[in-house]
């Protein structure tokens, strides 16, 4: 691992052990006005993960985004040890900031078990390979925004991004409310099952609310549009590498009470279901 974006996200995602159940992670500014929510999704799994037996894997997690959190701040994981059964485990995470709690959370882990298996089939799109680094907004126009924005559109982050069908965010035209996109992290990772989940975790609140505003032709770069996750749930399948090209496919059902809805089945390159999400996002339109 060479690549020193990938370093600092691994090292984000390792958290500070402050006594047997209590955790402290920092933030990292990538252009956003409050801390991403895929950052306080990893740590929250992070810190999770470190009060389970090895033998454990986490197959779900549902979270609450209270408040919009500080990133100038560090942010305490407090972990729950809800239950140790024979078969599974849950955990509860209170991620706390000014002595408020911003995030809820809630993780069950299951010792490895043999069943019945089957999936729905990954939709045939154009392989990453083929496809080409999208730019949400051309450079010239990108050079007329304000600084922070700059960074965000800019950013050259720990994973990247390709588009089956890519979209002009400046310009964004009617589209029905679903896409796919291609991702994996920029460099190779250790081989650390769990955190490849929590890496899992931190990308996969990426490109959830933006499916639901696809039929509405409208995008977050418009002033007058406030977007903001309001939960989010994770159901890991089967094993999977979060350095290598994963498929996530998603789709928004049903937009309502200034709130989306949108589900998102994640693949492996040879066709495995390796995850899935849903998320519930806030989509406000505000007086011009």
């Amino acid at each position: 691992m060479s690549n020193p974006v990938v370093a600092e996200l691994i090292e984000l995602l390792q958290l500070e052990r402050l006594e047997e159940n209590l955790f402290r992670g920092q933030s990292r500014d990538i252009g956003t006005r409050y801390v991403f929510g895929g950052q306080v999704l990893g740590q929250a799994l992070s810190a999770a993960q470190r009060t389970v037996d090895p033998d454990r894997t986490v197959h779900s997690l549902h979270a609450y985004f209270l408040r919009a959190g500080d990133i100038d701040a560090p942010i305490v994981y407090d972990v729950d040890r809800a239950r140790d059964g024979k078969s599974f485990s849950m955990r509860r995470v209170v991620a706390i900031q000014h002595g408020q709690p911003i995030f809820n959370f809630a993780a069950s882990f299951q010792v490895h078990e043999p069943g019945f298996e089957h999936q729905i089939d990954m939709p045939e799109v154009t392989r990453a390979e083929k496809l080409l680094p999208h730019e949400a907004v051309p450079a010239e126009e990108l050079a007329k925004m304000p600084v922070k924005l700059q960074r965000w559109l800019a950013r050259k982050g720990a994973f990247e991004f390709r588009y089956v069908t890519p979209r002009n965010e400046l310009k964004p035209a009617k589209r029905p409310p679903y896409q796919q996109i291609w991702f994996r992290l920029i460099d190779r990772a250790p081989d650390d099952d769990a955190l490849h989940r929590a890496l899992l975790a931190y990308a996969s609140d990426f490109h959830l609310i933006g499916t639901a505003m696809l039929p509405h032709g409208i995008s977050y770069l418009q002033g007058n549009v406030q977007v903001a996750s309001l939960d989010h749930a994770l159901w890991f399948h089967r094993p999977f590498r979060a350095d290598e090209w994963l498929l996530y496919s998603c789709d928004s059902p049903s937009a309502q009470g200034a709130r989306g809805l949108t589900r998102g089945m994640i693949y492996s390159a040879d066709g495995r279901l390796v995850a899935s999400t849903a998320q519930e996002g806030l989509i406000r339109l505000l007086p011009e």
